[in-house]
């Protein structure tokens, strides 16, 4: 099941489980929202248009996060004058996960699990460089480690999956140069 929503003055196609980015939405990261403004709705029965929109429909979703869009720079000149001015301009953003979409006599909800880890973590964990506390490190393992006196302590072992790095390749020693003449 399939509907198109609008917000922020745009109109997206969503399904549950879809991660859509909108304009800024209030709310804290985790919360739910509720979207009534549903254009349209696809799925088992068919499609259902509204006129402009359909009564009773809603689709759910969770605001994962609120952050700062890719950079927009602005670049003004006017020609043999000496006018030339650079500006940048981030607008903000929210990052939404859709979880369920009712409407029109059908309800298709999403069964995972919403996470809430922002792009910003996610790439940092990517290059290797976030903290990783051991609750939430998913190839943790328990393990028995016993302390001097000899008293058993429970511990969190955590085992890294990334690969180790290389170290990059020495270059080949030149021969000497031979006088043939």
């Amino acid at each position: 099941m399939y509907a198109v929503i609008k917000t922020g003055g745009k109109q997206y196609r969503v399904q549950p489980g879809d991660t859509i980015v909108v304009e800024k939405l209030a709310g804290d990261a985790g919360s739910e929202l509720k979207f009534d403004s549903v254009l349209m709705l696809g799925g088992d029965n068919g499609v259902t248009l509204g006129a402009p929109l359909i009564d009773g429909a809603f689709v759910g979703a969770t605001l994962i996060e609120t952050r700062k869009g890719e950079k927009v720079k602005i670049f003004k000149k006017t020609r043999r004058q000496g006018y030339r001015r650079t500006n940048g301009h981030r607008q903000h953003e929210s990052v939404l996960r859709i979880t369920g979409i009712e409407g029109a006599g059908e309800t298709a909800k999403w069964d995972g699990k919403v996470d809430l880890m922002t792009k910003a973590e996610i790439n940092l964990r990517a290059r290797g460089l976030a903290k990783r506390d051991a609750s939430s490190d998913l190839g943790s393992t328990s393990t028995v480690v016993t302390d001097h006196d000899g008293a058993h302590v429970d511990a969190v072992v955590v085992e890294s999956s990334a690969p180790a790095k290389k170290a990059p390749a020495k270059k080949a020693a030149k021969p000497a140069a031979t006088d043939e003449a």
